[in-house]
């Protein structure tokens, strides 16, 4: 079985990762989505919070799992048996930096590849952090989310803009 780890904060996961998702799960016989607790970033939502949204955005497909983790991708990825790491890249200034987190995963683990994505064009300029400042200063996520993050979204801002 070929496993694939997508891993990343997803706070909150947005439309871009589950297209990204979508898409792997068609390359891929199972798709982890491994949500880091990412304390030092200081999420807005707690693990459990992002872990139970993106189970909920994805629960129409039948070959994904999410799951929260706090330690090293390497050694996740190895536990669960996963053969790449899947990586979104939006825009070239994301290459850099995925470029040297995958270098950076190989010479940790010489086993572990990894998969670099882009998202289709309609969501290549969204991100969690675009996602967040919009909605805090009263902007309409709306479209860039699914539904129930948007309500969840909607909850954590005063003056949300309405759907």
């Amino acid at each position: 079985m070929k496993k694939v780890i997508y891993p990343g904060t997803f706070d909150p996961v947005t439309n871009g990762h589950i297209d990204l998702v979508e898409r792997a799960s068609k390359l891929f016989d199972k798709v982890v989505i491994a949500i880091a607790s990412s304390t030092r970033k200081n999420p807005m939502f707690s693990l459990d919070e992002r872990v139970d949204m993106t189970k909920t955005a994805l629960v129409h497909l039948d070959n994904i799992e999410v799951i929260g983790f706090d330690r090293l991708l390497v050694n996740l990825a190895s536990d669960l048996g996963a053969v790449a790491v899947l990586r979104g890249l939006r825009a070239v200034s994301d290459f850099e930096y995925e470029f040297q987190l995958a270098n950076m995963n190989r010479a940790l683990s010489g086993q572990l590849e990894t998969i670099f994505l882009t998202p289709a064009e309609r969501f290549s300029y969204i991100s969690s952090s675009l996602v967040k400042e919009v909605g805090s200063l009263g902007g309409d996520v709306s479209p860039f989310v699914p539904e129930h993050v948007w309500e969840v979204l909607s909850k954590k801002f005063e003056g949300f803009a309405p759907r």
